[in-house]
């Protein structure tokens, strides 16, 4: 080991903080303040999240997904419904995501359900994207097991030879989803690490507002 001393690395979060005053009338409209922001301070892909699963066997599971789309009811994205996660999620479909906008000391939690989307919303979001990622689509069965790169790039060039002279349709393993939240937590870092931590909680008659110890 190279005998990082990674105790010693740490930064004082001073930027701003979070009252509840501040706070949006639900998470969603909240989500979409932050968001803004995040664009608009130059964040690299802050639609980047954190997509947290678990397996059949409880074993837990974590990846970098890009948001695709959210609204008031709830957040959108795509994958192969075949992938680890599309696995997991078939049979659980309790869910976390979290965006991680360290250049604004900023997190977001989010806690739910995912829902399998509409196939006309799925086809109309592929039609959307580049061609190559298309053809991409139809040459990786994502998380399954590969020789090599070469077995990669010969299915690339396969889905091309195949498609050459028509739209790219969807596989019938892609697909996307909507994630339902039941709680959705804004963090704002704080100097001596006491950050602000306000989450929104799914009620019965709408949304609760409180305030956790960092």
């Amino acid at each position: 080991m190279t005998g990082l001393d990674l105790a010693a690395a740490r930064e004082e979060y001073a930027r701003g903080g979070l009252s509840e005053a501040e706070l949006a009338a639900d998470p969603m409209e909240m989500f979409e303040r932050w968001y803004v922001e995040a664009r608009d301070a130059g964040v690299r892909e802050p639609n980047a999240m954190v997509v947290a699963t678990t397996d059949p066997d409880g074993t837990p599971s974590a990846r970098f997904v890009l948001l695709k789309g959210f609204s008031a009811d709830g957040f959108v994205f795509f994958t192969n419904l075949s992938s680890r996660k599309g696995r997991a999620l078939a049979a659980d479909p309790r869910i976390a995501l979290l965006f991680p906008w360290h250049d604004l000391e900023r997190q977001v939690r989010v806690e739910g359900a995912a829902a399998p989307l509409p196939r006309a919303e799925v086809e109309a979001y592929f039609a959307s994207r580049p061609r190559p990622s298309q053809l991409g689509a139809w040459a990786s069965h994502q998380s399954s097991v590969v020789a090599g790169r070469d077995e990669l790039d010969a299915a690339y060039a396969a889905a091309q030879e195949r498609f050459a002279d028509r739209d790219v349709p969807v596989p019938e393993e892609w697909g996307g989803y909507r994630v339902t939240p039941a709680s959705v937590e804004f963090w704002q870092g704080r100097v001596g690490r006491m950050h602000d931590r306000l989450v929104y909680r799914r009620t019965a008659g709408g949304w609760a507002t409180e305030r956790l110890a960092p």
